[in-house]
């Protein structure tokens, strides 16, 4: 009986691992085999080359944080504003889907086949938002004003390093939040910390 093969799923798992802790140039055969105590050999059983190993993880990657999260929000239910709000606490909080999306938004600067994909997620989650704000805001300049800045922030606040004097950054995303999805401005007590 042949030694048991790793599951061509952990190859990718470890893959975007690697990318989400070291960027893309972590992603090496040798350096995946080695943490998945395996001998590289293994790999091309189920992978041609590096590249196709980078092509399944960002089909992963789209799949987890639009098509899975898509899913779930329908699952939970609720209304176009609290779907998005779900979204976003599934995308851009965690250990999971966050560090991977900020690599691959590292990659696509370098990337143009990688920047196409990062547009087409991209695409489909502002699209949630001008859904969800449409419900408010019928003015689609506005809508797409306050997409933007509702994407950014999610995006941008694990880039930012200021203090927000005498508030916490939980406060301050709450009332930015309450001013984007909803034009009263004052964050709905189940969304504060």
């Amino acid at each position: 009986m042949g030694a048991l093969r790793t599951p061509r799923e952990k190859w990718v798992e470890e893959g975007l691992r690697a990318l989400a802790t070291g960027g893309v140039d972590a992603v090496r055969v040798e350096a995946l085999a080695k943490a998945l105590g395996v001998t590289k050999g293994g790999f091309y059983g189920y992978f041609a080359d590096r590249g196709e190993l980078l092509a399944e993880m960002l089909d992963t990657w789209e799949r987890e944080s639009v098509d899975t999260v898509l899913d779930r929000i329908e699952h939970e239910g609720g209304d176009a504003l609290d779907k998005v709000r779900l979204a976003g606490q599934l995308t851009f909080t965690g250990d999971r889907l966050l560090p991977i999306d900020l690599a691959v938004r590292d990659w696509a600067r370098r990337d143009p086949q990688v920047a196409d994909r990062l547009r087409r997620v991209d695409n489909r989650r502002m699209q949630l938002l001008r859904d969800a704000i449409g419900t408010f805001c019928a003015d689609p300049d506005e809508v797409e004003a306050r997409s933007l800045l509702a994407f950014c922030m999610a995006i941008g606040n694990h880039f930012l390093a200021a203090d927000h004097p005498g508030r916490t950054r939980d406060e301050v995303k709450a009332r930015a939040s309450a001013l984007l999805l909803s034009g009263g401005g004052k964050p709905e007590s189940r969304y504060r910390r």
